[in-house]
């Protein structure tokens, strides 16, 4: 996400990120990323968001959103493992798609 966010932004996205891990470990992951990482995100945080909770490993499987200003989900992706991820190309492409669609309205 880091890469492309020049262009999320310039289509008027934030990128936002969590993770199960404690504040030390969460910032050395931050510490080269330009957007805001939260830390130690717990089961209730898997709930109130719907994405998965893996109970062998107590962490938070992937679950990503694509919200629009008013709040509306406009694209989500949950995974139950390591393997499913949005891709940044995808969301600059369905971002400029909408903001098209927008200006012709």
């Amino acid at each position: 996400m880091q890469k492309h966010k020049p262009a999320l932004e310039a289509l008027g996205a934030t990128i936002v990120a969590g993770s199960v891990d404690d504040e030390e470990h969460a910032l050395r992951i931050a510490r080269n990323l330009e957007f805001p990482v939260a830390f130690g995100m717990t089961r209730q945080d898997a709930l109130t968001i719907g994405a998965w909770w893996g109970e062998q490993r107590a962490i938070l499987q992937p679950a990503e959103f694509l919200i629009d200003a008013d709040g509306k989900v406009l694209h989500s992706l949950y995974a139950s493992g390591p393997v499913g991820r949005m891709a940044p190309e995808d969301l600059v492409r369905q971002l400029t798609r909408l903001a098209e669609m927008e200006k012709k309205t």
